[in-house]
């Protein structure tokens, strides 16, 4: 079995792993930070269209009246 996975590599001195275990914290932390511009950013953009939306329904049941 052991032919068929060369490229693992567990160390014997765990301490190695701090630095794995930081980069991964950091970009779990900015990936999170992406969420959540992304979230804000799209509570925006629907706030946007359902103000535009409205407004079309207003045109639509109340249209300008020719003289």
């Amino acid at each position: 079995m052991y032919i068929f996975m060369p490229f693992l590599y567990f160390p014997e001195d765990k301490a190695e792993y701090i630095p794995a275990v930081i980069s991964l914290a950091v970009f779990m932390a900015l990936a999170g930070f992406a969420m959540y511009l992304f979230y804000k950013k799209s509570k925006k953009d629907e706030a946007e269209f359902n103000k535009k939306y409205e407004k079309r329904l207003q045109e639509a049941a109340n249209p300008p009246k020719s003289e």
